[in-house]
């Protein structure tokens, strides 16, 4: 009876003490408050899971957003961050796509149901069921349902099949910010087909922003920025826009009128959308990508007159992104950075919310992230 006992006992405990393992981060511990540092377990990884060490996680706006329950359903503690790169050190034991010391990355989110129409056609951020998100979302692994937590640590673990590769010209801290604002502009002006004899505006010039300058003129377009003021017009012509015209003068909005195929709004906050949508030519398109906190208000007239369209996107899937990273190495895309320490995220996040930075704080994980043993 006794070695039986010890049988039953000794494969349990081996269960419970090799299913996680801990890392630390910087978490907010409840809605709107500083981001502080916090301790948190991991799970091994399982046959086709990656585990990454993380160099650099980018600041999203949205970041900010879902600290402050902006949108709602935030939980707590939250490590945010969903602009992730780093370098595998160790693999699961069917992973065939990576091994160790390879450049990779992570994006909004960590799987999707794999079975939906969507995940079928490589969507997997429309996924019906709901994407699993790289942190602010639940992940269920032998029967137990988890949240998930983000960038803003020292390692994840993700499946092989929701992770990226980063292509070798492309240096790791600047490449971060392409996981999320890099897709978030590529997915919709391939969707929309911008290239040569297309006429693109890109509202804003910020993180988002001047990604999508960067990729439009890669793609052939002709681009113009529109932004509240003239300060950025020498940055962004630089960047390939080809013209620059500030929203705060009245006659930008009468010279531009019915001018553009596309138009894409990346900033997140309260505009008079019937306004922009005045300057799409017929069968022109604005699209959404920035998520304000309050609703917008539509006219039907500033759709119906010109046959116009006002649509939204959401970042892409993982074949897409994939593209996009080998699209921006093709053309030498990254993001314009400043890298902060970790220490520094909730002086970053204020940065951001007064457009003080340009144009994406990227967190140096590796060198300023110290976890206690």
């Amino acid at each position: 009876m006794k070695c039986d006992y010890i049988l039953k006992w000794e494969p349990v405990h081996f269960y419970r003490r090799k299913t996680m393992f801990r890392v630390c981060g910087y978490a907010a511990q409840q809605a709107k408050t500083p981001l502080i540092p916090y301790s948190f377990e991991r799970r091994d990884p399982r046959e086709h899971d990656v585990v990454i060490d993380i160099k650099y996680s980018g600041i999203c706006h949205s970041d900010i957003h879902q600290v402050s329950d902006e949108w709602g359903g935030s939980t707590f503690p939250m490590v945010p961050g969903h602009e992730i790169a780093g370098t595998v050190s160790k693999i699961g034991t069917q992973v065939t796509r990576y091994k160790v010391g390879d450049r990779v990355a992570v994006g909004n989110f960590v799987d999707s149901c794999r079975k939906c129409g969507p995940c079928q056609k490589g969507l997997e951020q429309y996924c019906i069921k709901g994407a699993i998100w790289t942190y602010n979302g639940f992940e269920t692994q032998n029967g137990k349902t988890t949240p998930t937590q983000g960038g803003y640590s020292n390692k994840i673990v993700v499946d092989e099949n929701y992770v990226l590769r980063i292509p070798d010209n492309l240096p790791l801290d600047r490449s971060a910010p392409l996981l999320c604002a890099g897709i978030t502009l590529y997915s919709p002006l391939m969707h929309w087909k911008a290239g040569p004899g297309k006429k693109v505006a890109i509202i804003g010039l910020g993180g988002l922003g001047n990604l999508g300058v960067k990729i439009a003129h890669a793609l052939g377009a002709e681009v113009t920025v529109l932004s509240h003021t003239l300060k950025k017009e020498e940055e962004a012509k630089k960047m390939g826009a080809d013209n620059f015209y500030a929203t705060s003068d009245p006659d930008t909005f009468k010279k531009l009128k019915g001018h553009f195929d596309l138009l894409i709004n990346t900033i997140p906050v309260e505009i008079d959308v019937n306004r922009y949508l005045k300057l799409l030519a017929v069968d022109g398109v604005m699209v959404v990508v920035a998520l304000p906190e309050k609703e917008l208000s539509i006219g039907a007239f500033s759709l119906v007159s010109s046959r116009r369209s006002l649509v939204g996107s959401a970042i892409g899937g993982i074949r897409e992104t994939q593209e996009m990273l080998d699209f921006c190495s093709k053309h030498h895309i990254t993001s314009d950075i400043e890298v902060i320490p970790v220490q520094r995220v909730n002086e970053a996040y204020e940065r951001v919310l007064k457009s003080d930075v340009r144009y994406r704080f990227v967190i140096d994980v590796a060198n300023s992230l110290k976890c206690k043993d």
